[in-house]
């Protein structure tokens, strides 16, 4: 299995934990294993990471591919180990990359705001803005200027990016919702697994 750690740029943990530095790869020379850690418990102890799948649940600038080792627990959507060491950078996991998903994201369930405010384009144009900014085609006062007249719609390109799987909960208002947010995150994970080339 390939597990995935999120970090901040510089090596330290973006989701909790403290006092602690990764050792980073080294072009293609992995980092050090970290040091063994006993006793641990999810979410409190011991060296977080995550498959592909759940990637959407978390944050953090910088992705590796991780290698785990020594006792693990697992839960549903993340697995703490005693030890890691992170094998290489994800290169695509990047500004431009994240936001045209996050466009892609919006886009995806605009039809759900289209249908119940037909007349209001503001989210497609947030989404287009959204776009060309990470493009390089606008710069980013243009960009602010559109989030600024488009604050509303924008904010429902946040709230796709920001929960990513959470969106898809409007297509149920008449059907199952969990096989909606099923079907929804099997399209995410999808789209994310392009833009980074796993």
């Amino acid at each position: 299995m390939t597990y995935y750690k999120l970090l901040n740029s510089d090596g330290t943990p973006s989701n909790g934990g403290s006092g602690v530095s990764y050792y980073l790869p080294d072009g293609d020379k992995p980092g050090k294993w970290m040091p063994k850690i006993e006793d641990i418990a999810l979410c409190s102890r011991g060296y977080h990471v995550v498959d592909f799948e759940h990637l959407l649940d978390w944050r953090g600038m910088l992705l590796c591919e991780a290698e785990i080792r020594g006792d693990n627990i697992r839960d549903n959507s993340k697995i703490v180990a005693q030890q890691i060491r992170l094998l290489h950078v994800v290169q695509t996991w990047n500004e431009k990359n994240l936001r045209l998903f996050a466009a892609d994201c919006a886009e995806h369930v605009l039809p759900i705001f289209e249908k119940k405010y037909p007349k209001d384009n503001r989210p497609r144009l947030a989404i287009q803005a959204a776009r060309a900014f990470a493009e390089g085609k606008i710069s980013a006062n243009a960009m602010l200027e559109a989030r600024s007249a488009a604050y509303a719609a924008y904010a429902v390109a946040d709230a796709v990016a920001d929960a990513a799987a959470y969106a898809a909960a409007a297509y149920a208002a008449a059907a199952d919702a969990a096989a909606a947010r099923q079907k929804e995150r099997q399209w995410q994970v999808s789209k994310l697994k392009e833009y980074l080339g796993v």
